[in-house]
């Protein structure tokens, strides 16, 4: 009885091995060991093989496999025929490292369509892996990104599906090993690959393909990565046309912040607090819901935030808008400008009035427009705003790297503000802890003894996050608004012969690890405009400021 029950086993676990498997999941896995092999393998990842050829070839035979046992077949004799491997391990772990290892994760080595030989192989080249000189991908020095080289950027053919693959296989594995917030993804990187490789093979053309290229990118969810198209050789470069003011997403419509054009917004009755409801016939809620998996950010208020931009342009002069107005609905086919005259203010009636770098407010306050102080304007800052007895610094726009002295004018003392993690090349999807914190301050007796108060938004980003951290060390700052776009640190940069795209380049955190990457600085007071107050000429977020100063709450 027992040895038909052992042969029962025998014959289940054959069948279980030889069961066919489909396109997708072959490819997926074929992806993923085509990438481990690139930057593992030391004949590959020295640039020894043309890597990309070596996978052209292959893709045919693995098309043809029909059974799992066919299939590892194919990946045991790709490695076998790379020739041996020098036998390195244990290789020592460099003396004081502390790595982050969220990202990591090869447990796909005994994936069910393997068999046991393959997982062997492939663990054996982990623990023997490449230690020279990436040949596909640099460290930028000192400063931790990545940058790719040596590396086919140039359009695939778009009738040749095995030519589509490889690019998508490329960039997937470039985040898979070196996209330093992978761990934090909405959705696995791993069902990304899964689903993206049917819409790769059913793409036809250019647009079909590189809109396929656009949703991959795109669900990296990080608020630094955008994904320009280029124009397709033989299509005529149009001009982008804009509405002549900017906007903001409240309660699913588009309300006007601030005039841009102000005759051509006059022309067509727009003013600060006028309410868009659908451009194209489109509600602004289905227009939310149509570009989810097109616009790449951290969180939602920093998505509403790049599909206005998003919105208010577009490359016809003729652009349908319904608007509200008095409880009614009016619909206007507004005619479109270049960027320069939708751009072009006549100051007839003050529609954009000059901002100051600074200036003193009324109850003895300070306000300093950190979009537009330079380094310069420091010195002059403080002195004229010293003896305040509350300093509004307003970033809810991008800095100009004015941190180090306006941190110098706060702070008492020297303090740590944020610390990094760096990807390790020699174990890629590894990352490190910078073994230094940064710090801003010194010992200063002189120094601003105001309360402090931060306005950020979902336009603070990067720079300005960072710039946020510093100041949040003086012990007396008050962060007010609403969550920041979520996407610090440095960028990587990635130029394709179809498309540009970049990334976080690094991970960026507190002293003590907490995360800044897709929550932001979370403001201490919470604060949001609405329409209401738009309308009405109000600063909601300067407002609220104002009375924390004056009541402490």
């Amino acid at each position: 009885m027992q040895k038909i029950i052992v042969l029962l086993l025998v014959l289940f676990s054959q069948t279980i091995f030889s069961a066919k498997i489909t396109e997708t999941e072959k490819l997926a896995m074929t992806c993923k060991v085509w990438g481990f092999l690139k930057y593992y393998h030391p004949k590959v990842a020295s640039g020894e093989v043309n890597w990309d050829n070596q996978l052209l070839e292959k893709l045919p035979k693995i098309e043809k496999a029909e059974t799992k046992e066919e299939f590892s077949l194919i990946l045991e004799n790709w490695i076998d025929n790379l020739g041996p491997i020098k036998e390195i391990a244990p290789i020592p772990a460099p003396k004081d490292v502390e790595f982050f290892d969220k990202n990591f994760d090869l447990s796909w080595f005994n994936n069910k369509l393997f068999s046991k030989k393959l997982s062997k192989k492939l663990k054996f080249i982990e623990a023997n892996r490449f230690q020279g000189e990436q040949f596909y991908i640099y460290g930028a020095e000192n400063v931790g990104n990545v940058g790719l080289i040596n590396e086919n950027l140039k359009h695939p053919d778009f009738t040749d599906k095995n030519s589509k693959l490889r690019m998508v296989f490329m960039f997937w594995n470039l985040i898979e090993y070196f996209f330093p917030d992978k761990y934090l993804m909405d959705q696995k990187w791993d069902t990304t690959l899964e689903k993206i490789i049917p819409l790769a093979i059913q793409s036809q053309n250019y647009n079909d393909f590189y809109m396929v290229m656009r949703k991959l990118v795109s669900k990296i969810d990080d608020s630094h990565t955008e994904f320009y198209l280029y124009s397709e050789p033989t299509e005529v470069r149009k001009q982008k046309l804009f509405f002549p003011a900017l906007g903001k997403i409240i309660d699913e419509k588009i309300v006007v912040t601030e005039i841009l054009g102000d005759s051509l917004a006059e022309a067509d009755d727009i003013k600060i607090g006028t309410i868009i409801t659908k451009i194209n016939d489109k509600t602004i809620k289905e227009l939310i819901s149509e570009n989810r998996e097109l616009i790449c950010a951290s969180n939602e208020p920093k998505y509403l935030d790049k599909l206005t931009e998003k919105f208010l342009s577009g490359y016809s002069e003729t652009v349908k808008v319904e608007f509200l107005v008095d409880d009614k609905y009016i619909t206007k086919n507004m005619k479109w400008f270049d960027y320069h005259d939708s751009h072009r203010n006549e100051f007839k009636k003050g529609a954009r009035k000059k901002k100051a770098k600074f200036k003193l407010l009324e109850n003895n306050i300070g306000y300093v427009d950190m979009g537009i102080i330079q380094i310069r304007h420091i010195p002059d800052m403080a002195e004229a705003l010293k003896n305040t007895k509350a300093i509004v610094f307003d970033m809810r726009n991008y800095p100009n790297g004015t941190f180090e002295e306006i941190s110098n004018f706060i702070n008492p003392h020297k303090e740590k503000f944020a610390i990094y993690t760096y990807p390790d090349l020699t174990y890629p999807g590894k990352y490190k802890w910078t073994s230094e914190i940064t710090t801003t301050g010194f010992e200063n007796k002189e120094y601003y003894k105001g309360k402090m108060i931060l306005l950020l938004n979902e336009k603070t980003q990067s720079q300005a996050e960072w710039t946020a951290m510093c100041f949040q060390t003086s012990g007396h700052t008050t962060i007010i608004g609403s969550q920041t776009s979520g996407a610090d640190g440095n960028v990587s940069i990635f130029d394709f012969e179809g498309f540009n795209t970049c990334f976080s380049g690094i991970g960026v955190y507190y002293p003590d690890r907490r995360e800044t990457q897709r929550i932001g600085i979370v403001p201490d007071i919470e604060v949001k405009p609405t329409i209401k107050g738009i309308q009405e000429g109000k600063d909601e977020v300067l407002d609220r400021a104002l009375l924390f100063i004056e009541t402490g709450k």
